[in-house]
């Protein structure tokens, strides 16, 4: 899953559907764009500099997870992972670690604190741009 919020006020949204539809077509990409007001982005804004994840470092955050082998060796194993991009101002920054699936997997990281940050960045952007883009394409405009 994918959003991108221009300065301009267009959100674009992107997901790769796993979702067979017919046997030619197999993992479709699903892709919006919408236009939001200035008084969204300037919300988004607010949310990543109140979060101060700026201030944050990815060096320690999991870049894959560890799994016990039936022999109890322990070994890695990739797994998806989560990327987040942010330009604001003259400030840009970048962040990626392994897909975090629960609180779990961020208290038992070498950096919680950071991590539960993105965490929680991550899952409130998601929630507000995603019902942006729902909203967007249930509302119908009122016939005059």
């Amino acid at each position: 899953m994918e959003f991108e919020l221009c300065p301009n006020g267009k959100l674009r949204y992107a997901n790769n559907s796993n979702y067979k539809t017919s046997d030619d077509r197999q993992n479709d990409m699903i892709r919006k764009e919408v236009y939001v007001s200035p008084a969204v982005v300037d919300e988004v804004k607010r949310i990543v500099e109140d979060s101060e994840i700026t201030k944050e470092d990815d060096t320690n955050w999991p870049t894959a997870a560890t799994s016990t082998t039936e022999r109890g060796e322990k070994r890695s194993q990739p797994v998806g992972k989560q990327e987040l991009e942010i330009k604001i101002g003259n400030e840009h920054i970048a962040f990626t670690c392994a897909e975090i699936k629960s609180l779990m997997d961020v208290q038992e990281s070498d950096d919680p604190d950071g991590l539960r940050i993105f965490y929680y960045l991550t899952q409130d952007l998601r929630c507000l741009l995603f019902s942006l883009i729902s909203l967007h394409f249930k509302i119908r405009p009122i016939p005059t």
